[in-house]
């Protein structure tokens, strides 16, 4: 088993990132980052191939598309600190003229952001154009994006799964979250949506599973699974089971902080747990 150690305390800070975040302006959306944390991290710090430096082609590296842009908390974390902009442009989440907007956006140039997203159904699609370009350019490196359970009750990603596997886009990694919770409540409650895993299989897409979504180890285990099962022919989807929020007791099995921010005390309780490792913004 590899050490994960170096990840295991980025992700802490991660999580603190989040809450302060969220917390300063009383907004934002901490569940689903929260338990997207891991993934986060072990993508940008260990999965993806990525150029020093910033530009909108991305020729010659791995790519990463976010759908569900609700969870802007971790991906401005993860990029800050994996060197794309400042750390303590953190300060500015959510904030009037801020890069940090709560949805990522594209206007502003911010640094590893590629397109704007936030509304649902649509980074299906732009990665799967973004995966075609790499080929047309004789590019050799992935595509990868990440995707709500809930967010897949969008009709157009299922005109996209349809499109991936007909066209044998196989340098593509689209990553699920399966948290089983949305807004409203439950995916089950709201629109059921079924086994994901026979629904892809049925798409002709190859599934990998990842049942220990909030596990380093697991997760860099099973995305060398599905990396080793792309150029063959059909795209790769990810199922990766987390728990949303993660890490603070009181914001998981509930989908009661899909977007609601902490309070002081609430703030100061999950801090406490999740004590700083890298150091704050």
């Amino acid at each position: 088993m590899p050490n994960t150690q170096h990840l295991e305390d980025l992700t802490v800070q991660v999580r603190r990132d989040i809450l302060r975040m969220v917390h300063k302006v009383n907004s934002g959306h901490p569940g689903g980052s929260l338990g997207c944390a891991e993934f986060f991290v072990a993508l940008y710090n260990e999965i993806m191939d990525r150029n020093e430096g910033f530009d909108m082609d991305g020729i010659g590296e791995d790519l990463f598309f976010l759908s569900n842009g609700h969870i802007s908390p971790v991906y401005y974390s993860t990029l800050a600190r994996a060197g794309y902009f400042p750390v303590d442009e953190l300060n500015t989440f959510r904030l009037i003229n801020s890069r940090l907007q709560g949805h990522p956006t594209t206007h502003e140039g911010l640094p590893g952001i590629r397109i704007a997203s936030g509304s649902l159904g649509q980074g299906m699609s732009v990665a799967i154009g973004a995966a075609q370009a790499k080929k047309l350019n004789n590019d050799n490196h992935l595509v990868y994006s990440l995707h709500g359970d809930g967010e897949l009750q969008e009709g157009q990603n299922w005109e996209a799964i349809m499109y991936a596997s007909a066209k044998k886009i196989d340098n593509l990694i689209s990553t699920v979250d399966l948290n089983g919770k949305q807004i409203d409540g439950a995916t089950d409650d709201v629109l059921a949506m079924g086994d994901l895993k026979a629904k892809f299989e049925a798409f002709d897409w190859t599934v990998v599973e990842i049942k220990d979504g909030n596990n380093i180890a697991a997760i860099l285990k099973g995305m060398a699974e599905a990396k080793s099962k792309t150029g063959q022919g059909k795209p790769v989807c990810v199922l990766l089971e987390t728990m949303m929020g993660n890490g603070v007791d009181f914001m998981m099995h509930t989908h009661a902080w899909h977007g609601k921010a902490p309070n002081d005390e609430q703030l100061a309780s999950a801090l406490n747990q999740n004590p700083e490792t890298l150091g704050d913004y």
